[in-house]
Parts: C-alpha cells; structure tokens; sequence
C-alpha cells in the first residue's frame, strides 16, 4: 500500500490514460535490440553515419511500435519526402501519425 500510496500521481495517470503502459517492458525489448546489434553497427564509416543510422533505428523502432510494416512505412515516408510542401507536414510523416498513401 506505501507504495501505492507513494506513487499515487503516476498511478492516477495510468488509469486516466488508455495510451499508457503499467510497465516499460515494450521500451525495454526495444533496447535490447540495440544492445544485442551493438557490434554489428560499429563501423557505420563516420560519425555522422553514425548519428544517421541512430536517427533510422529511432525511426523504425518507434514505427514498429506503433504496429506498422516498417518497410512499407520507410518507403513511403521516403517517397513522400521529395514532395513535402512545407516543415509543418513532416510531423504527419511520424509513426504515431502516419496514413498510408491512397492512390
């Protein structure tokens, strides 16, 4: 109970909020799907390689939580991208966000 009771802001939050989780397990597999390629994205060419491929894996991950094909999400948001009218649309291309291009 004291730790209820301790806690009781966050709890609180939890239950007024569908969107939220009890726990992190879902960030926590996420990480360790970093740790566990770790050693196969050391050598990305340069630093900015470096900040770039960090940048896609945030990207991907964050699609693949929210339930999408990230290959499907990638491609589209790519091909989207070159036609982008202005900053203001780019927060529609994030993953939590995103539709599908309809033909």
């Amino acid at each position: 109970m004291q730790y209820a009771l301790n806690h009781e802001k966050a709890l609180r939050r939890y239950c007024e909020d569908d969107r939220l989780e009890i726990d992190n397990n879902a960030a926590e597999r996420m990480l360790r799907l970093i740790a566990i390629g770790r050693k196969n994205w050391l050598f990305y060419g340069s630093e900015r390689g470096g900040r770039t491929g960090a940048v896609l894996h945030s990207i991907l991950a964050s699609a693949k939580r929210n339930g999408l094909n990230e290959f499907e999400y990638l491609c589209d948001v790519l091909d989207r991208l070159a036609d982008l009218g202005s900053q203001a649309e780019l927060h529609q291309l994030l993953p939590d966000k995103w539709k599908p291009k309809t033909s």
